[in-house]
């Protein structure tokens, strides 16, 4: 929807109406003082002829129309257009915790992950920038945020499983901070985890807070499959089962107005970054059109002179 910055600069087009008063004022007391006179030639001279009447109407609407342009124009107009020169921040939060190196995912969920991620990086738009974080007992910045999308797949190749556990929370925190650090753009977080939020110093609802802050959308992703997967076996022998916390994950996508994905294997989790490639929403900006108004009235301005001084001019 349209806007103004300076609605009240509007107030000046009442001016308008003023000065066409004044101008049928002037020209029917032109017209009244002439009959006074007997000289008919000098009655000719003042009246004028009609042809030259309506000439004359013209070049005043013309300047009317210039000064109503140049007033629009100094409210800052602005209307919403699709946010294509600005992109979107987009950050990946992956988890690198221990359980990422299990073999549920072929080869492995680590590198089903990075492969199904560069899907996502290569969809991005050119204006998009991109970076990546990663987290297991503690976070860290894999790709600072950029607009070059190649030398953030290469960071991302380079991605290796830790032995850690899971800090959902600070990895979340560290991907909110990286989406802010280039401003004026709509920011977006994408986090895949496999497992429980156990390690870190920020709690995922703190975390969350922070995303709600800063008008952060997170999308998140669970990976584990549908069966129980054995990560290894404790001092006495017992199993260790991947456990996977989709109640934590589900909450971070709703609070923050993203989405949650469930992914199962590694073809799910390629569905699962294309989708989230194409939900990505360009939004809607205020884009400032006062120029168009002042071009606009330059525009009117040269038409005026043409027709004052230039070849076939109407006012001889």
């Amino acid at each position: 929807m349209a806007g103004f910055e300076s609605p009240f600069v509007l107030l000046f087009l009442l001016s308008l109406p003023i000065l066409f008063y004044f101008y049928k004022a002037i020209i029917e007391k032109k017209k009244k003082e002439a009959i006074k006179f007997s000289n008919l030639m000098f009655i000719k001279s003042v009246l004028g002829n009609k042809k030259k009447s309506y000439r004359s109407d013209i070049l005043f609407y013309l300047s009317l129309l210039i000064i109503a342009l140049m007033i629009i124009g100094f409210t800052n107009p602005h209307i919403p257009l699709k946010q294509a020169k600005e992109g979107v921040n987009v950050v990946l939060v992956i988890d690198v915790s221990g359980s990422m190196q299990a073999t549920d995912y072929k080869p492995s969920r680590i590198e089903a992950a990075k492969k199904s991620a560069e899907i996502l990086l290569k969809s991005l738009k050119p204006k998009d920038d991109a970076g990546i974080v990663t987290f297991e007992s503690g976070a860290t910045t894999a790709a600072y945020l950029s607009p070059y999308k190649e030398k953030v797949i290469e960071k991302l190749r380079s991605i290796t499983p830790k032995e850690g556990r899971t800090a959902i929370g600070d990895g979340l925190s560290l991907g909110i901070d990286m989406a802010t650090s280039i401003p004026n753009k709509k920011k977006v977080v994408i986090l895949l985890s496999d497992g429980v939020n156990n390690a870190g110093v920020i709690s995922p609802s703190e975390a969350i807070q922070f995303a709600k802050a800063n008008k952060i959308q997170v999308y998140t992703i669970g990976m584990g499959s549908d069966g129980k997967v054995v990560l290894g076996y404790d001092w006495f022998g017992n199993p260790q089962y991947a456990e996977l916390d989709e109640q934590t994950l589900k909450a971070i996508a709703q609070e923050t107005g993203g989405k949650y994905f469930k992914s199962v294997d590694d073809k799910t989790l390629n569905e699962v970054y294309q989708n989230i490639g194409k939900d990505i929403k360009r939004e809607k900006e205020e884009t400032n059109i006062k120029d168009w108004f002042f071009l606009a009235a330059l525009i009117v301005l040269f038409i005026q002179a043409y027709l004052r001084y230039g070849k076939g001019r109407i006012i001889q």
